[in-house]
């Protein structure tokens, strides 16, 4: 049986015409570029994400960068992140002129300690951006204390956190001066192609994003600022705002699933017996399960090289997320890291794996993956 980490046919199949009336859409408009598809979806994000503002960019990427770039981070600035996550996170940082200082995560959930920041925090701190990695809101609440007591702006780098929620019922991307989301294909909520928007409590700073994406032009051909091309097609707005009211569903389909991975682990006995762990929320509401959107199903394995390469060979997709933390990077070498420093972040490089989680997954094939897992520790 073959079980892909994630089966992007079988996820579009069922949203073909709704998706393919976007492109017919667009084609007789012929308003390739920030078209009405892009303002609807912009207002639909900002309501889901629970926020004011939201701006459609060029990718999830381009969206820390401009973020960066509109709240003026720059040369002789520092800015405080995790060295556990996509390598565009510190590569903003450093792109803007700016130094990352990293420090290191909680090992249950992956995200930024927000008890190891205050000791990073030095005269040059500008900024703090907490992660919400794999689908799971970071500790926002003793992040955003810090940040205020030490006048420090927060941007959220949510783009694996589309819907995620705290104990509160507050969504990923509401928390800090802004939220930079992804719409890359694999992504939750993603296009056909990038993009990625920005969610945005002030106004002023919403205004200043949505000119900066142009260039910095306003009106155009007159620039009081400079920015870049961070424009959002309409085609990739369209079909986003098209998948958009099926992500709640979605999102149900992802957590049943890793409910049934956790009654076919336990079953096996292979959390028991010391083989594996499974991700664990941190927040949880009474009577209300925790929000973990689960954009990836992270396990703590051993053995895990082996036992991916295992997967592989029966046709099960797995995948090792960040297997280099930012800190050992050849391109950050100047930064004067080294091994050690961060050890719960080396700890999840050396040990976690994904499987399958996608809403389209089926039980059969689930117990598929589990048997072969159980097959691999039982040998």
């Amino acid at each position: 049986m073959k079980v892909p980490l994630l089966d992007l046919k079988a996820h579009h199949a069922p949203i073909k015409d709704e998706i393919f009336s976007v492109f017919e859409a667009v084609f007789k408009s012929q308003y390739f570029i920030l078209g009405p598809e892009v303002k609807d979806l912009e207002a639909k994000i900002a309501a889901y994400c629970q926020t004011e503002f939201a701006v459609g960019v060029s990718s999830g990427t381009d969206a820390l960068l401009l973020a960066l770039m509109a709240l003026d981070i720059g040369a002789g600035d520092e800015v405080i992140t995790t060295p556990y996550t996509f390598f565009a996170t510190a590569g903003v940082i450093a792109r803007v002129g700016a130094k990352p200082i990293f420090v290191d995560i909680d090992p249950v959930t992956y995200n930024i300690d927000p008890e190891k920041i205050e000791a990073a925090i030095t005269p040059r701190t500008k900024l703090i951006i907490p992660v919400h990695l794999y689908g799971q809101v970071a500790n926002m609440a003793s992040i955003l204390d810090i940040a205020e007591r030490h006048g420090l702006k927060v941007v959220e780098d949510a783009a694996q956190a589309i819907g995620a929620e705290d104990a509160e019922g507050k969504r990923a991307g509401c928390f800090g001066d802004m939220g930079c989301f992804s719409f890359f294909p694999s992504k939750n909520l993603g296009a056909m192609g990038d993009g990625g928007i920005i969610s945005i409590k002030d106004a002023t700073l919403a205004d200043k994003v949505r000119k900066m994406r142009v260039h910095g032009g306003h009106p155009k051909y007159y620039h009081k600022m400079i920015g870049g091309n961070f424009r959002l097609d309409s085609i990739q707005a369209g079909i986003v705002g098209v998948k958009l009211k099926y992500l709640d569903g979605w999102t149900k389909r992802r957590q049943e699933n890793a409910r049934h991975y956790a009654e076919l682990f336990e079953k096996r006995a292979l959390i028991q017996d010391g083989f594996l762990s499974l991700p664990q929320a941190v927040y949880e509401k009474s009577n209300i399960p925790h929000y973990h959107i689960y954009n990836q199903f992270i396990l703590r394995v051993k053995d895990r090289d082996a036992l991916r390469a295992f997967l592989i060979k029966e046709e099960i997709g797995a995948e090792i997320y960040y297997p280099v933390p930012l800190h050992l990077q050849e391109c950050f070498s100047d930064l004067s890291y080294k091994k050690g420093d961060f050890p719960e972040s080396e700890k999840a490089a050396m040990e976690t794996l994904a499987l399958p989680i996608y809403p389209e997954l089926n039980l059969k094939m689930q117990e598929f993956v589990v048997d072969t897992i159980d097959r691999f520790y039982r040998k």
